[in-house]
C-alpha cells in the first residue's frame, strides 16, 4: 500500500519531467506566464514581480509574487506544480537575508527596492584553445600575465595572419611593387 507522500513524490516527478522549473527563492523577481481561458480560447498572461515567501511542500508547494500595479500593490499566490503556471522565468536575483518578506508590503518607493545578487567567480578564467603553432589564453589580465614563448609565438603567427590578410586585401598593382622590392634585395 502506498503512502500518500509516495503519492505526491511520483506526481512531482511526472510534473517535472514534462516542464522544468527554474530554482528561484524570496527577493527574486520573477516572470509567472500564467494560462488563462476566455470562452474557448487559452492565452498567457505575464505576472512579472518580487517572490515575497515560497512555500516547499512537495506537490503542495507555492509561492507568492507581489508587484505594483497603477500605485497599488498586488500579491498572487500561485501553487508550483499547477497546470495554471506556463513559464516561470526568474528575471533578475535578490539579495535578502530573509524568507519571507512580508515586510515589503509595508513599504513604498525606494525603501521597498531589493539589492541585486551578484554572482561572483574566484580565480581567473583561463581557457586554452590550441592551434597549429600557438597557444591562446583568454581572460587573464595583462598585469598578471607574463610574457613567455607561448605568447612569442602567438604574436609571431598573428603577424604573419595579418599580412597575409592585408595581402589579400592589397591590389594585384601594389603586389608586382613588392615583388620587385624583394627580387631587388
Amino acid at each position: 500500500m502506498k503512502n500518500i507522500e509516495d503519492i505526491n513524490k511520483e506526481s512531482v516527478k511526472k510534473i517535472l519531467a514534462k516542464r522544468k522549473i527554474p530554482e528561484f527563492f524570496a527577493g527574486d523577481t520573477i516572470k509567472v506566464g500564467v494560462r488563462i481561458t476566455e470562452g474557448k480560447r487559452e492565452r498567457i498572461q505575464h505576472f512579472e514581480g518580487v517572490c515575497i515567501a515560497k512555500r516547499n511542500r512537495s506537490i503542495n508547494s507555492s509561492f507568492t509574487v507581489r508587484k505594483i500595479s497603477f500605485g497599488e500593490g498586488v500579491e498572487r499566490t500561485f501553487a508550483l506544480y499547477s497546470p495554471i503556471i506556463g513559464s516561470i522565468k526568474v528575471v533578475r536575483s535578490g539579495l535578502v537575508r530573509r524568507a519571507k518578506l512580508y515586510y515589503l508590503r509595508d513599504r513604498k518607493g525606494k525603501s521597498a527596492r531589493i539589492s541585486e545578487k551578484i554572482k561572483k567567480r574566484i580565480g581567473a578564467d583561463v581557457s586554452k584553445q590550441t592551434s597549429e603553432d600557438y597557444t591562446i589564453e583568454t581572460k587573464v589580465p595583462p598585469s598578471i600575465q607574463k610574457q613567455t614563448e607561448t605568447d612569442k609565438v602567438f604574436t609571431a603567427a598573428s603577424e604573419k595572419e595579418k599580412k597575409e590578410e592585408s595581402k589579400k586585401e592589397t591590389p594585384k598593382a601594389e603586389l608586382k611593387k613588392e615583388k620587385l622590392k624583394t627580387e631587388k634585395k
